[in-house]
């Protein structure tokens, strides 16, 4: 079989002209005339990633309430045999996050070619990628999404209403500086592990809602989500900004397959997914959902993260396989050691260690805390023990004698715990003692604070490295009272009367012991 090339929405300016995007268009179209019962239907794909149709609290929408384009249909419902096996599979916080997208876009677009190939369109026809990190405007979304009508007149099955952006005007782009969107995951050296600085995710089974995201799936692809979507003037966030209704929008598609083209480069620099069975066999090897995905036949294809670990079993590839960012000259960690003034001759183990490291936990504040639009600010109290232990492996004797044992001085991470709120496109900056520690993005919020969602309504558990500013705090001796002032900062719209709340604000030491 042939190997098919993906190619940049870009091409052509990103208009109908490039023949990939007015295919892909009307692909969709035929897919939206089908019924919602249909498993080759643009509802019945949309309901597998999320669906906010069925067992919706009150309060939270209903695909009944969306602001067509595109005009949503609710029914007729699929059978339960079919729900039970196909919707509300999509894997985010997990280690599946990257190959259970791989098939999903891979079914959809074996699905739109043979509806392309019936219209008389190319045989070889591919999904195309939006890479927002390229050159000149493609930092905007391709024109070919913003129009209305195709240009004989009729409707454009690629126009969406409920598509804000991150200036809630209806104006699309993505905002890579003043977010702190980027490439730097393509940096990351491993796959998983215990840290938060993994590449493709937590270990997990089958994983829905929240959980820790891999780098991957942090940024970029959670703050784009929330770029795109936005809100409208009364805080309902737009398509792309949750899980539940992301994939109706049809731009979902093309900022997958840049995910799945960061993945693919990923690999191709040299660095190795997981080996470990678990992984390769999926949840169903810890007694969890199967994936499934229907054929253009609509007979289910069942697959496994080792069916499509890599792009070459599916009989595809992308015209850019770049890493996207040029490899560290050194590792974090050499990197680090350089701070402290100490120079290396030999780092070829820097980069493995503290991969397995010890966790505990040496401080949190004492209240719940409400985040408006003004932002929040609160204290962290350091325990007295715990921080002992982080400075004491600052110390420069200390830091000597653990690096000769292959050893490292502890990292600190902060964590928010609970975030709970319903609205999914926030994005807030974080500082750590008036030093910028990340931006953070609240993308799956929503989902992930109702009451019957599989976590019960606990929210999201968010963690930021915070590693480089206890070490210039620690070289300056600005650390006073054992304590850490943390402030956050919303940098787009919180609605009025719509306040989120952090049940902790905790801070964790990682070192082995």
């Amino acid at each position: 079989m042939a190997t098919l090339t993906r190619k940049n929405a870009w091409n052509n300016n990103g208009t109908f002209y490039n023949l990939d995007l007015l295919w892909y268009a009307k692909g969709v179209g035929v897919m939206q005339s089908r019924s919602f019962d249909d498993q080759t239907s643009w509802w019945f794909f949309a309901a597998m990633h999320g669906q906010y149709l069925i067992d919706a609290p009150p309060g939270y929408p209903n695909w009944a309430n969306i602001p067509g384009p595109p005009n949503v249909p609710t029914t007729p419902l699929p059978s339960q045999v079919l729900i039970d096996q196909y919707w509300d599979q999509c894997q985010h916080g997990t280690w599946f996050f990257p190959p259970w997208h791989r098939g999903y876009l891979y079914a959809i677009e074996n699905i739109l070619r043979q509806i392309i190939q019936n219209l008389g369109g190319p045989g070889d026809w591919t999904l195309p990628y939006w890479n927002y990190f390229g050159q000149g405007n493609e930092y905007q979304i391709p024109p070919a999404f913003t129009q209305q009508n195709f240009p004989d007149g009729t409707p454009n099955p690629l126009y969406v209403i409920a598509r804000y952006g991150p200036n809630n005007n209806g104006n699309i782009f993505i905002p890579l500086t003043s977010w702190g969107i980027n490439q730097k995951c393509q940096q990351n050296k491993v796959y998983t592990g215990v840290q938060p600085n993994f590449y493709g995710g937590d270990i997990t089974g089958f994983e829905h809602s929240d959980n820790l995201a891999g780098a991957l799936e942090w940024n970029p692809h959670n703050f784009v989500h929330g770029a795109i979507g936005g809100q409208n003037p009364v805080g309902d966030g737009g398509l792309m900004a949750s899980p539940i209704t992301a994939a109706l929008d049809p731009v979902f598609y093309l900022h997958h397959s840049n995910i799945d083209r960061m993945w693919a480069a990923w690999n191709a620099a040299g660095n190795s997914n997981p080996t470990d069975s678990n992984w390769l066999n999926g949840p169903t090897a810890t007694g969890d959902r199967k994936f499934y995905m229907p054929k253009p036949d609509k007979t289910p294809w069942q697959y496994t993260p080792d069916m499509v670990k890599t792009i070459s079993q599916l009989n595809y590839t992308y015209d850019n396989l770049s890493l996207g960012m040029a490899p560290a000259l050194m590792s974090k960690n050499a990197l680090r050691m350089r701070n402290f003034g100490l120079i290396l001759h030999d780092i070829k183990s820097l980069s493995d260690m503290n991969l397995h490291a010890n966790s505990e936990l040496i401080g949190a504040n004492s209240a719940l805390l409400k985040l408006s639009a003004s932002g929040a600010r609160t204290n962290v109290k350091l325990d007295s023990s715990g921080w002992k232990t982080v400075t004491k492996s600052l110390e420069m004797d200390s830091m000597i004698k653990r690096l000769d044992e292959e050893r490292l001085p502890d990292e600190v991470y902060l964590q928010l715990e609970g975030v709970k709120g319903n609205e999914d496109s926030i994005v807030c900056s974080v500082s750590v003692n008036h030093q910028y520690a990340g931006h953070i993005s609240l993308f799956g919020l929503r989902n992930a604070s109702m009451e019957n969602s599989p976590h019960g309504g606990a929210g999201l558990t968010i963690n930021l490295d915070i590693t480089k500013i206890i070490d210039s705090l620690h070289i300056t001796n600005a650390i006073e009272s054992n304590s850490l002032d943390v402030l956050i900062q919303p940098v787009n719209t919180i609605s009025e009367g719509n306040e989120l709340t952090i049940d902790r604000v905790s801070v964790y030491r990682k070192g082995q012991m």
